[in-house]
């Protein structure tokens, strides 16, 4: 396809993609089956809370999440200070103690800074990167791929790339995940466009073992029948054993799993994400306090009290 031939990305030494196919073919195992985004708990006061997070980490590794994932949209990375931030993954590695994987979340609009804070972070624990594509600079799609290649060339770990043209307001196109799934340390993509035909062009076309996971909790089963490796989910931090069943059950099992989820997911994204998933947890005693950082607001009363009835149900 020529299209895809001019969004090539440079090729490496022999040496480097040696090194990298190594990496590559160790992680494709460790991001199969569920992913789950963590939420970063605060105290009322807004500090972070670390025992909050300790319960949460044994809650989904005991109930059955294949990897953690940390510091990504969900675990309100964006309003954490870059202090924080390091105490949070050195947090989640310790209380994770080696149990599963752990994703670490770098991204953002700046490629120099970005590759700057991969230099400057400590990699002990850390498996791979999810790295969103560039918000806000509504980048060409060969702006986007040499954003990539950037992060990708400096970073220790593989990289896994995120679509979220919600969020980002500028799409990932097929083509340019094609083209970015042929670099040596790019492993997989959470896609969260929401455009089924989009993943169903980049399925039929990617490496064999490029990692295809769903960012959108209910098109998990979709992607997965059409080749996706599972999911990074949001709700996974309250139903772990549900999305277990999800991504590694029978296909009865796993639509079961699918349907269950349909009630409550309607209400995670009502007043933004981690919003929703917040207050669920705190419904559930898994964190004390459903607090989030502004500019996110807590759960008003009303949502709240939707969430609880459909926990209930």
């Amino acid at each position: 396809m020529d299209s895809q031939k001019k969004l090539s990305i440079p090729t490496k030494t022999q040496g480097r993609l040696y090194l990298c196919t190594l990496k590559y073919n160790k992680t494709m195992n460790a991001f199969k089956g569920t992913g789950v985004a963590l939420v970063t708990p605060f105290h009322d006061d807004q500090s972070i809370d670390f025992d909050g997070l300790k319960r949460l980490i044994d809650h989904v590794v005991s109930g059955g999440v294949d990897y953690l994932v940390v510091l990504g949209t969900t675990g309100e990375a964006a309003t954490l200070t870059s202090s924080e931030k390091k105490q949070v993954l050195k947090a989640c590695v310790e209380y994770n103690a080696g149990r599963v994987p752990v994703m670490l979340g770098i991204g953002g609009n700046n490629t120099h800074s970005v590759v700057n804070e991969i230099k400057n972070t400590d990699f002990y624990g850390v498996a791979a990167i999810l790295s969103v594509s560039p918000y806000y600079n509504k980048p060409s799609q060969e702006g986007i791929i040499a954003h990539y290649t950037a992060i990708a060339d400096a970073s220790p770990a593989p990289v896994v790339l995120y679509n979220i043209p919600g969020r980002t307001m500028s799409n990932m196109t097929a083509n340019t995940t094609l083209a970015l799934s042929h670099h040596p340390n790019i492993v997989g993509m959470k896609e969260a466009s929401g455009n089924l035909e989009q993943c169903l062009q980049i399925a039929a076309a990617m490496p064999k073992d490029f990692l295809l996971l769903s960012g959108d909790d209910l098109m998990t089963k979709a992607l997965m029948a059409v080749g996706g490796s599972g999911v990074i989910s949001v709700m996974a931090n309250a139903f772990p054993g549900l999305f277990k069943i999800l991504t590694h059950g029978s296909h009865e099992e796993s639509l079961l799993a699918t349907f269950s989820l349909l009630k409550m997911n309607s209400l995670m994204y009502l007043e933004g994400n981690p919003v929703g998933i917040k207050n669920l947890l705190f419904h559930q005693e898994i964190i004390a306090s459903d607090q989030v950082r502004l500019p996110m607001f807590k759960a008003s009363a009303e949502l709240s009290g939707q969430i609880k009835a459909a926990l209930q149900d």
